[in-house]
């Protein structure tokens, strides 16, 4: 969800950029990278030695906001939530 989020608001980036963003292993990120882009939900071209990435189909970034969305909706029950502070 985080890579999604970033390439909604940051367009195209690397995973160079992504690794510091989420603060995670290259290849982790590469890894999720691959199944996103598997799954339809990202695309990717080579910028020189470079490769950058973004949202493929717009109805991920409506997909994201709808999930925002209900979050707000609801964020008085999931601030109160225990579970979520356990990582759940």
């Amino acid at each position: 969800m985080r890579i999604l989020e970033l390439l909604e608001a940051g367009g195209e980036l690397s995973v160079g950029e992504l690794v510091a963003a989420v603060g995670q292993s290259q290849p982790k990120v590469s890894n999720h990278l691959a199944c996103l882009r598997w799954c339809g939900f990202v695309d990717s071209r080579r910028q020189g030695r470079t490769v950058r990435y973004r949202i493929a189909d717009e109805r991920v970034a409506r997909l994201l906001a709808l999930g925002r969305a209900l979050l707000a909706d609801n964020a008085e029950h999931v601030a109160s939530c225990a579970r979520v502070e356990s990582g759940c």
